[in-house]
């Protein structure tokens, strides 16, 4: 059977969601529907496409010049078995891993399914938590809530090398014409003035 992940969107290179130039990765799925999440569009399960494993791998070792990749959702961890897979080969190519949880790390070492324990021990830098938006904060890089926690798993990154990071975003016009913004920033004001200026159903 060939193994297979569900995804929302790819970006094959961004620099806005993690250290460096990274290949991101938006999982399709997510029980947590946090209020306030600007990505809506993942939480419904199995509507994604799905990559295999190997050639998506493939694809990543194709993008010259990034560091590793990203993994956001959905839920990362909602795919643990299919995404440990992917990530151990990303490791073995030499490349890094961050990736975004809306768990907290305490839950998922607690978990008994061996995918999620596979899944971390190949993660790099882990943000967990939840968004929280009474808690909404954008004075630290890639997080967008002050619960939020970088979690250094590995010695691949340290607190040094997030000091020089700010919050950024980025936008490209996708093939149907429509503005995609990616990134952390103040997205309910940022597509309010967007949809002003090129109405509401332009932008994603």
């Amino acid at each position: 059977m060939v193994e297979t992940i569900n995804i929302y969107k790819l970006i094959p290179k961004t620099s806005v969601e993690g250290p460096g130039n990274r290949f991101c990765i938006w999982v399709q799925g997510c029980k947590h529907h946090c209020s306030g999440c600007f990505a809506k569009q993942t939480w419904e399960f199995g509507i994604g496409k799905d990559y295999n494993i190997d050639e998506l791998f493939v694809q990543i070792k194709s993008i010259p010049d990034i560091e590793g990749i990203t993994l956001l959702g959905g839920e990362p961890f909602e795919q643990a078995s299919s995404l440990a897979t992917l990530t151990q080969k990303v490791k073995q190519s030499g490349l890094s891993v961050v990736c975004f949880t809306g768990y907290k790390i305490e839950e998922l070492e607690a978990s008994t399914k061996p995918e999620i324990h596979n899944l971390l021990k190949n993660i790099d830098l882990l943000i967990d938590g939840k968004f929280e938006k009474e808690k909404f904060d954008l004075s630290r890089p890639w997080v967008g809530s002050s619960n939020q926690r970088y979690l250094f798993l590995t010695d691949f990154y340290c607190w040094d090398d997030l000091k020089n990071y700010h919050n950024k975003i980025e936008m490209r016009i996708a093939q149907d014409g429509k503005l995609e913004i990616n990134g952390m920033g103040d997205f309910e004001n940022i597509q309010e003035k967007f949809c002003l200026q090129l109405g509401k159903n332009n932008i994603k």
